[in-house]
């Protein structure tokens, strides 16, 4: 099937309180995306941000991000009161998420909802608890610790960083209101977020979501793992993840997450990551799995490196993993995301699996060579975007690329300024033989560097873009349609 989606994550939604939610414009995105002819939304990791907002270094591989939850639904269920959220300044920017006042004031919104919850509890609050309750408890837990503590979990005192049961066992007497709120905040979340994906569905849009290969060192994770992560006698990573040199960084990307013991892992089949991935396939009708390729080899740096010059390939699990995978969840929907440097055993464990791998059309224009990202080279079964999170926008790569290959890209694609160099891009890839394209809504709305979502090894200044309000227009969505129709897409 010829499909098309839209890669925008829930932070970049308008909202009135300084970041993308599960509210109302989640729901009008989705129906600007059915006018726009579209099958796909796909979003970013929905889990709570830890270090750098990054939405790929967080706190649980199970729990939702407390920002999104909509404070306006809120309202209306009588948790809270306009002016206790209208009060407060948000941003000072409508395009730009303000992670500080987010962090500083949020929670505190959410107490308040917090309070009114309890006194009137719904009755399938119980059975959420019961449901999720083999990472809720945990992952609750561990918040509360951290709220206490201030300080990442290798950082606590003994008996609470290697769990001690006593000691446990005393920090929920002693915090069970503040443990109680964090498992509230969860119910709050998927509440809300099943019923987004229920109206998505019901309108013939697909969510695609996205998973890191990789957990956070600071994550209940390898707190409640640790004998499945290479760590020391103080549960801190020996080795920890990243990837060598290459056009995006010359240090390569030190990402700092700690490797798997796959060893460990393969004793009990995998059971880890079959839980992983049957619970993001009951929340997402499509996951992309970040970083296939260590499941093939992977890259590890020595924890104590400055950067990830100097590492090592280790071989990974192969198609063993996955074999193990299908035969407890069956096949299962998954895109691969294999950019960056790939051996021809990658390519193998692709095509054995059978999974769609990723193709970016912004890596074609390497004049020098004849690359397999442009489009004469597609296999159907890809996913073409135009750029991912990690790229710049096309008008952005447009006015920084080499002028040699802006050339080639300007020749092969027939661009002109005229029709807008973002539309003969994305036309490229809508016209290509590949089952699925992805655009990203800042190439559809034309916009520049200034709208990149994320620079890949740096930090403090990524995963803030949003919407403007109004930008997703109805004349936008028919100039999309049109677009459907004329490549098959719809």
């Amino acid at each position: 099937m010829r499909a098309s989606g839209i890669l925008m994550h829930i932070s970049s939604l308008p909202s009135n309180y300084g970041i993308g939610t599960l509210g109302q414009e989640a729901y009008n995105f989705v129906d600007f995306l059915k006018k726009s002819g579209q099958t796909y939304w796909q979003i970013l990791p929905i889990c709570p941000t830890g270090f750098g907002d990054s939405p790929y270094q967080t706190f649980s591989s199970y729990a939702g991000n407390p920002y999104f939850i909509d404070l306006d639904f809120l309202i209306d269920e009588g948790l809270l009161k306009k002016e206790e959220c209208s009060s407060i300044n948000w941003g000072d920017y409508s395009t730009s998420v303000d992670y500080k006042r987010m962090y500083d004031n949020r929670f505190d919104v959410l107490k308040k909802a917090y309070k009114r919850f309890i006194k009137s509890v719904p009755d399938d609050f119980e059975q959420f608890c019961k449901r999720e309750s083999y990472w809720l408890c945990d992952y609750a837990l561990f918040m509360s610790i951290k709220t206490q503590t201030g300080k990442i979990w290798s950082k606590w005192d003994d008996e609470l960083k290697f769990r001690d049961e006593k000691a446990i066992k005393d920090f929920k007497s002693k915090n069970s209101d503040d443990v109680m709120f964090y498992k509230v905040i969860q119910y709050l979340f998927f509440s809300q977020w099943h019923k987004l994906k229920e109206y998505a569905n019901k309108n013939g849009i697909q969510i695609i979501g996205d998973i890191p290969i990789y957990v956070a060192s600071d994550s209940v994770d390898v707190w409640v793992n640790p004998e499945l992560f290479l760590l020391n006698e103080d549960n801190e990573p020996t080795y920890v993840s990243g990837c060598p040199p290459d056009s995006f960084s010359k240090d390569g990307q030190l990402w700092g997450n700690p490797i798997y013991d796959w060893n460990k892992m393969k004793e009990d089949d995998y059971a880890w990551w079959i839980k992983r991935l049957k619970y993001v396939s009951e929340i997402y009708d499509i996951t992309r799995i970040d970083h296939f390729r260590g499941f093939d080899s992977y890259y590890t740096i020595d924890a104590n490196a400055k950067t990830a010059r100097k590492g090592v390939w280790v071989k990974g699990p192969g198609i063993e993993f996955f074999n193990s995978v299908k035969k407890e969840l069956g096949s299962l929907n998954i895109i691969a995301e294999d950019l960056g440097f790939l051996t021809p055993s990658v390519h193998r464990l692709l095509k054995r699996t059978g999974f769609p791998g990723m193709k970016v059309l912004q890596f074609a224009f390497d004049s020098r060579e004849d690359s397999d990202y442009l489009p004469h080279n597609y296999p159907k079964n890809t996913v073409v975007y135009t750029g991912t999170h990690d790229n710049d926008t096309i008008i952005g790569w447009m006015q920084t690329a080499k002028k040699q290959d802006v050339k080639f890209a300007i020749d092969y694609l027939r661009l002109n300024q005229d029709e807008g160099y973002n539309w003969g891009m994305m036309k490229g890839a809508w016209a290509s033989v590949a089952n699925t394209v992805i655009v990203t809504m800042q190439d559809l709305q034309g916009l520049d560097s200034k709208a990149r979502m994320n620079i890949p090894s740096t930090v403090g200044d990524n995963w803030k873009w949003r919407a403007a309000r109004g930008s997703m227009s109805n004349t936008l969505a028919k100039k999309i349609n049109r677009c459907m129709k004329i490549y098959k897409r719809v």
